[in-house]
Order: C-alpha cells, then structure tokens, then sequence
C-alpha cells in the first residue's frame, strides 16, 4: 500500500476540509498553502478521503501525518523521498530509525543526511543482486563507499524494477547528467542566500533546496507522462 493511503475511518470520527487543516497548521508553518498540501497528496504522502462532491476531507490521523512531513522538511531538511520511504517502513508496521544526519550533528547542511546501510543490508531491503549494485556503481548512479544511504536504497529498488523491464543501469547515464545539471540549477538559483554565512540562511537555503528539487521532480515527471500519452497502442 502506497505511503498515505486512505485509512477508514471510525463511525463518527471529525474531518477537517483542507481551510480548517491550514488553519491548524499555518501557527507552526506560517507559509503553508493550498498548493503545498495538494502537492503532498500528489507525491502520495497523504491521502485525504473524497466526498461524493470531490471535496478532500482530512482525519486528524492526515492532520498528524502532514504535520511530521512539514517538520522532516523544515527542521530536518528532508527530500520527499526520503521522508516516503520513511513513512512507507511505519504505514507497513515497522519502526524504521528516523531519518538525521550521520555524524549527529546540529548543523544544517544542503545534502541532508539519513539511515545508513551496509552493502548486505542494501541489498536485502531493496531485493538487488550484488552485480546490480556494482552496474549502478559503474554507471555513477549510486556512490561507492562502505555504507550507503537512504537515496541508495531508493535508487537501487528502482533499478531492480527496471531491471525487470530490461533497462539496465548502463541506459540510466544520460540520467545522472541531468541530475548534476538539476543541482547546478538549485546551486545558481540559491547563490545569494549560500554566501550568507549565518545559520538561518543556511537552513533556509537547504529548506528551498528540497523544495526546488521536488517541483523540479513534478515538472520531470509531468513531462514523461505528456510524452507517454502521446504513445498509442497498434491497432
């Protein structure tokens, strides 16, 4: 079951409409919008039920779970997708270590950090073979080391679905120079905040970070779906 999926609701219980959820959450996230929450229904990371109307309607169970993604964002500079996996390990009833920096530190950075894992471990959650894993390294999709991090992981169960397609990490190149084209776009478009050397800059530029890299990811993947639409089956 995708992370945020639809949960019944007991006989009785209160939902909210999505003004009465920003109005209980915008104290904490001031710059909390329509859009914002619309987006992270889109990701599939809440899943409002729907009246018969179309209208969204929001358990208090939504209401906490949009307010740990907003926090993971905002105060542990979090990318979507880890936060997905994250909540996909507790929607499937594991306790899944909470996503920080390695090293333990407080301090903010761009590159946020996460669980950590073994080759083993890797390949165990995501299903891979080790010469798949060695392939995604060769193709500089997943980075060598002694341990590897929550991107590593979402990377290579990707890579075992499409492996299963017949698209091999060596097709996937031409990926990883866009991506290293992405982050020169984020690096430009925050330039002025980064030379500010004070700490509140800083967070708020890895804050911005995520947020680009994801719109950036939405327009991506709008894209690929226009492209496929144009693909009609033979006759």
């Amino acid at each position: 079951m995708a992370a945020g999926a639809a949960r019944s609701q007991a006989p009785g219980a209160q939902l909210l409409n999505i003004g009465q959820v920003l109005a209980r959450l915008r104290a904490d996230f001031p710059d909390l919008s329509n859009s914002k929450l619309r987006f992270l229904e889109e990701q599939g990371l809440v899943s409002p039920s729907r009246t018969a109307s179309g209208y969204r309607k929001f358990s208090m169970d939504d209401v906490e779970r949009l307010r740990l993604i907003l926090s993971m964002q905002r105060d542990h500079y979090l990318p979507l997708k880890v936060i997905r996996v994250y909540l996909s390990e507790r929607d499937a009833g594991r306790s899944p270590a909470f996503p920080g920096l390695p090293d333990g530190s407080a301090t903010p950075t761009i590159i946020p950090g996460g669980k950590r894992y073994k080759k083993s471990d890797l390949l165990r959650e995501s299903g891979a073979t080790p010469a798949l894993l060695a392939d995604a390294i060769s193709a500089s999709l997943i980075q060598p080391g002694e341990s590897f991090g929550d991107d590593a992981l979402v990377m290579l169960s990707s890579l075992v679905s499409l492996q299963k397609c017949g698209i091999e990490p060596r097709h996937l190149r031409g990926f990883r120079t866009a991506a290293a084209r992405e982050v020169d776009l984020i690096e430009s478009a925050l330039t002025p905040m980064l030379r500010r050397k004070d700490a509140s800059s800083r967070a708020r530029a890895a804050e911005l970070a995520g947020d680009i890299a994801s719109s950036l990811e939405t327009v991506r993947t709008s894209l690929v779906r226009t492209a496929l639409g144009r693909i009609s089956p033979e006759a």
